[in-house]
C-alpha cells in the first residue's frame, strides 16, 4: 500500500498527538482507578506506600552513591520502582545501569537530542502509534527497512529509539502498562541485516532489558524475510527467557497479527483502520522536546566522581574469540538465506 512517509515534513504534522503530556513538577499521581489498582497487583505499589517507597529510594542514592548526579524528584525514581515492582536494590541497581550506559556507549548519548536525529526520522525509520491499544500499551513501531548502511551509521537509530523510550516512559500510565513494539522487515536486506554485530546487540539489548526503566510486554515481527533466521540467532543469546518468549513471529499473513493488535488501532499500510501511517506527528512530538532533552542528556558525566559495584551492567568493549567466531558463523548463515 501507498507510504506516505515522504509526503509531510516531520515538522508540519497534520495533527498534534494525543501523547499524555509531561508529568508536573510536584508529584501527583495521575492514575485512575483501574491503572492504581492494575499497579497494586502486577507492580506491588502500594499508593498509601508510594511517597515512602520513594523517599526510601532517594536516601539509599545519598546513602549509597553521594557523588551520583541524577534527578532525585519523585516522577523521576517512581519510574524505576515500578520497572522492579518496589525491590528498593533492584531498583537502585537499575538506575545505576542507566546512567551507566551513558557511560559505557558516548556514540549514542553524547549531544543526544532529538534535533541530532531529524535525518532518521524523516526517513521514516521509526514512530509511535497515535493510539494505545486496549491494555493502554503504546505502540512502538520500527521500519528497519527504510534504513540503507550507506544512509548513516546505524547508532543513530540507536539514538533515535532511545529518545522515543525517553519520551514515552514519562506518563504514568506508560510506567504502569507498558509497551508493544512492532517491527516491520518489509526491505530488510543482506546489507542491513548483517550490519549489527554481537557488540552492538548486546549493548542494545543489556540497555533494554536492564538499563532502561520501561516495561516491553511484546515485539511482534512482521514481513520477516528468510535471513530473519540469522538476525534473531544474533540477538537471542543476549534475551532473557521471559524477554525472548515475547518476541512473535507473524509473517507476512497479519491475521495472527489482529489477535494481539487490533485493527482498529492499526494504521492503513497494515491493514488496520486508523488511517494513514503518518510518521510526522510523532517526530513533531520530539522535536517539541528538545529543550527537555538538552536539560537531561547535553550535560557532565552524571557518574563521575560516583563509586560504582561491580555488578554494573556494561563491563568491557570486547566479546572474546568465541563471541567473533560465532559472529562469522552467522554471517555466513546469513548470505545462505539471502
Amino acid at each position: 500500500m501507498a507510504d506516505r512517509t515522504d509526503a509531510t515534513s516531520p515538522l508540519e504534522p497534520a495533527a498534534d498527538v494525543g501523547f499524555p503530556p509531561p508529568p508536573p513538577p510536584i508529584y501527583s499521581c495521575t492514575l485512575t482507578p483501574e491503572l492504581v489498582a492494575k499497579a497494586r497487583e502486577e507492580l506491588q505499589e502500594k499508593p498509601e506506600w508510594r511517597l515512602r517507597d520513594v523517599q526510601a529510594l532517594r536516601d539509599m542514592i545519598m546513602k549509597e552513591q553521594p557523588n551520583l548526579r541524577t534527578r532525585l524528584d519523585d516522577a523521576f525514581l517512581l519510574r524505576f520502582l515500578r520497572a522492579r515492582k518496589f525491590d528498593y536494590d533492584r531498583a537502585l541497581q537499575l538506575l545505576l545501569n542507566y546512567h551507566g550506559s551513558r557511560r559505557a556507549w558516548p556514540e549514542v548519548f553524547q549531544d543526544l537530542k532529538p534535533s541530532t536525529v531529524k535525518h532518521v526520522l524523516d526517513l521514516g525509520f521509526l514512530t509511535v502509534l497515535p493510539r494505545p491499544d486496549p491494555q493502554g500499551r503504546y505502540i512502538l513501531c520500527l521500519r528497519p527497512g527504510r534504513w540503507k548502511p550507506n544512509d548513516y551509521p546505524f547508532v543513530d537509530n540507536i539514538r533515535a529509539i532511545y529518545l522515543t523510550l525517553e519520551k514515552l516512559i514519562q506518563p504514568e500510565e506508560t510506567q504502569v502498562n507498558g509497551i508493544v513494539i512492532l517491527v516491520d522487515y518489509n526491505g530488510v536486506g543482506l546489507s542491513q541485516a548483517s550490519n549489527p554485530g554481537p557488540l552492538l546487540s548486546k549493548k542494545v539489548v543489556g540497555i533494554l532489558q536492564d538499563g532502561f526503566p520501561i516495561r516491553i510486554k511484546a515485539v511482534n515481527i512482521i514481513n520477516e524475510p528468510l535471513i530473519f533466521k540469522g538476525i534473531f540467532a544474533i540477538i537471542k543469546p543476549f534475551l532473557k527467557e521471559k524477554m525472548a518468549e515475547r518476541f512473535v513471529l507473524h509473517g507476512s499473513d497479519l491475521s495472527s497479527l489482529y489477535r494481539v493488535i487490533p485493527r482498529s488501532v492499526l494504521p492503513e499500510e497494515y491493514g488496520g483502520m486508523a488511517g494513514h501511517l503518518d510518521m510526522s506527528v510523532w517526530a513533531h512530538t520530539l522535536m517539541k522536546a528538545e529543550e527537555e532533552f538538552v536539560v537531561e542528556f547535553c550535560q557532565p558525566d552524571p557518574l563521575e566522581g560516583a563509586v560504582l559495584p561491580d555488578s554494573l551492567l556494561f563491563e568491557g568493549e570486547q566479546v572474546g574469540v568465541q563471541g567473533e567466531d560465532s559472529y562469522r558463523s552467522l554471517r555466513s548463515q546469513l548470505y545462505y538465506c539471502y
